[in-house]
């Protein structure tokens, strides 16, 4: 017998972020939801027609946004399962881009499903690295190195969350 097991979106746990990649609160944006898979953080999106870039095919942009919002969410849940808890407990973690490299291997197509695939390389301090695989139909069509940055920290003195409206 198989057992269902209930999808934890990380987004979930983040109520005021209104990103336009992976805020729950913004009606326009991309709405990437992240979620464990074994060592992995995993994000699947079907995309709009809005989104091409030449027919067919998704836009470079967008590709570089799931991947960057993919992977801050990446972060901010791997800190919380680091140190053993919940996600949406306290202390509450916000991460921002330090650096975003995208390779773009092939066209992506506009009209399937696309995985996104990330893992956290390291992390120092305040600074997390991390590295994303995308794909499509089952072909790796990017890959990213990206460094996420601990902007917020609810546990430490002076200062607003800048991601709060």
């Amino acid at each position: 017998m198989s057992e269902l097991i209930e999808k934890k979106y990380f987004q979930d746990y983040m109520p005021e972020n209104v990103c336009f990649g992976c805020g729950i609160n913004n009606d326009q944006g991309l709405h990437v939801k992240s979620y464990w898979e074994g060592e992995e953080s995993v994000c699947r999106w079907d995309s709009e027609e809005k989104y091409h870039g030449w027919s067919e095919l998704m836009n470079g942009g967008v590709i570089a946004t799931l991947v960057d919002c993919h992977c801050m969410c990446t972060a901010m849940a791997y800190a919380y399962r680091q140190e053993g808890r919940a996600l949406g407990s306290l202390p509450e973690y916000r991460y921002a881009t330090g650096t975003l490299s995208v390779k773009y291997l092939r066209p992506t197509s506009n009209n399937d499903t696309v995985e996104l695939r990330a893992r956290v390389v390291e992390v120092k301090g305040k600074k997390t690295v991390l590295k994303c695989d995308f794909y499509c139909l089952g072909e790796k069509t990017a890959e990213a190195d990206v460094v996420a940055i601990r902007v917020f920290d609810s546990s430490q003195d002076g200062g607003d969350n800048v991601f709060k409206s």
